[in-house]
């Protein structure tokens, strides 16, 4: 019995990943054309974050909650300044009168290779600065025989 269960749940697993593929778009890259660049550019990006709007019993955990949603709204930053914005923005007129106007924003990447530079209180408000050397970026993925 628990060889049949083991077989449908390995047949379900591959059906589901090959149904996956074949309704996604394919994108291939050609990591051979890529050129050593002739200089590479330092991202810096800073995030921020109200220590007393931070959950916690004590002071001491909502600086630590702090520290940490500064440190993602700093990846949040450079992950805008590398991979850019994606805008939605909806606006809806009734007589010729704006009554509706909705904007979205999001971003997604993976950052490697940033380095958190600073990390410090100022009054009620933690700030973390990151920063990624592109050079480091272009390296780690020579390393892993991407480029």
């Amino acid at each position: 019995m628990k060889k049949n269960n083991l077989l449908c749940s390995f047949v379900l697993a591959v059906s589901c990943v090959l149904f996956g593929v074949g309704c996604s778009d394919l994108v291939v890259t050609d990591y051979n054309r890529v050129q050593v660049p002739e200089k590479y550019p330092i991202y810096r990006a800073s995030g921020y974050a109200v220590i007393s709007r931070q959950p916690g019993p004590t002071a001491d955990d909502r600086t630590l909650q702090a520290m940490r949603a500064s440190k993602l709204d700093a990846y949040r930053e450079l992950s805008e300044q590398i991979f850019g914005q994606n805008l939605i923005a909806d606006t809806n007129l009734k007589d010729n009168i704006q009554n509706k106007n909705d904007l979205k924003a999001r971003t997604a990447g993976i950052i490697k290779g940033a380095r958190v530079i600073r990390s410090y209180p100022i009054n009620n408000m933690y700030v973390t600065e990151l920063e990624l050397d592109s050079r480091v970026l272009y390296d780690i993925y020579k390393m892993q025989n991407i480029l």
